[in-house]
């Protein structure tokens, strides 16, 4: 249990009441913020919101009879998809169906963000494409067919036929498979219901059939556009595990030699403390490890076996203490007959021992 001091706690209300944000808004206020296109994260989303808020703005409020002659010109029916197709499939899918006040327009920024955010304006755009023009084939490539046999009249080739529900409807069949499961079914339910009452409606045939086959045409790219978040969520984590593994690799650094590699190591002797050791203590040095005796040696050298004790040929035990420790091992060339070097000293002992010396290193 977190025990709460009155005096913080009326702290805290009062800096609410007094307009101060607690640091729970502004994470839900980022939180909502992505839910709206924006120019660097929703490129696709964000250019195309602001055509279509252009187009809906000169449908309402321009000229009536200028409006009425480009949708026409812009109509995907079946005699203006015979003409020039292309044309036809880019300039209808720049209207809203109701212009700025139509459900289509609040459901794109809503839906096609949501996609675009998960798999990138790339394919975002090739799914809504992709509905639009196979959704528009689909419904008046037969109506055509019909003209051409004679089951409908010619009239039936020239309608207005224009709007973003074709492409909206199979963003929301992609987006449903990158959701959980409540919030999949959710979004499918709300489409499926939408499709049944213009089918059981069916004030415009071909649009009523369109819907469904436009949201049967998203379903279909669940496993293309998964794929692409997949990858793009993975992206995101190693960028962000090596972020933290750079982090941690700093902290657990190995520590560098204290000298250069090409400088000869020196060791203390076996139980003098180092210098500059506090209290005359021994520490190790970076890169040494403590073997048996005390005797430090770098790392990855064998260990030293310490040598047995050997007697210098011809010479006694006491040649040791004469020389200071100073007699080589067996095998070594003998020296040169001739005085040691010893330090003068003020008394006569000094003396006395190197005589002492040279007379035996003579005999």
């Amino acid at each position: 249990m977190t025990v709460v001091d009155p005096a913080d706690d009326a702290a805290t209300g009062a800096r609410t009441a007094s307009g101060v944000s607690s640091p729970r808004e502004p994470s839900r206020l980022r939180r909502l913020a992505r839910l709206l296109p924006t120019p660097t994260g929703t490129p696709f989303t964000f250019c195309y919101a602001v055509i279509l808020l252009g187009t809906a703005l000169y449908a309402d409020f321009g000229d009536q009879a200028t409006v009425d002659q480009l949708l026409r010109d812009s109509s995907t029916d079946a005699a203006h998809l015979a003409e020039r197709p292309l044309f036809v499939l880019v300039a209808s899918a720049l209207w809203i169906a109701g212009g700025l006040y139509s459900f289509y327009g609040v459901a794109f920024l809503f839906v096609v963000t949501a996609l675009e955010r998960r798999v990138g304006g790339g394919r975002a755009a090739g799914v809504f494409l992709l509905g639009h023009v196979l959704a528009t084939l689909a419904t008046e490539l037969p109506v055509a067919g019909a003209v051409a046999v004679g089951r409908l009249p010619a009239a039936s080739m020239h309608r207005l036929d224009y709007g973003i529900s074709f492409g909206l409807m199979a963003c929301i069949g992609a987006l449903s498979g990158l959701l959980r499961p409540r919030w999949k079914w959710a979004l499918l339910g709300v489409a499926g219901a939408m499709c049944a009452q213009d089918l059981i409606e069916l004030v415009d045939p071909l649009a009523s059939w369109g819907h469904p086959i436009a949201l049967l045409t998203g379903l279909a790219c669940v496993p293309l556009v998964r794929d692409a978040a997949g990858r793009k969520s993975a992206g995101a984590g190693q960028g962000a595990a090596a972020g933290r593994g750079a982090a941690v690799s700093a902290d657990r650094a190995v520590p560098l030699p204290l000298l250069p590699p090409w400088l000869p190591r020196q060791y203390a002797p076996t139980g003098a403390p180092q210098e500059g050791a506090a209290g005359g203590m021994a520490f190790r040095g970076a890169g040494e490890e403590p073997l048996d005796g005390g005797r430090a040696e770098p790392v990855g050298r064998a260990p030293v076996e310490p040598e047995a004790p050997r007697d210098v040929m011809g010479v006694g035990d006491g040649l040791h203490h004469a020389h200071g420790g100073e007699a080589g091992p067996v095998g070594v060339a003998p020296r040169v007959p001739g005085a040691v070097p010893r330090p003068r000293t003020p008394d006569g002992a000094g003396e006395q021992r190197r005589r002492d010396a040279d007379a035996l290193q003579a005999g």
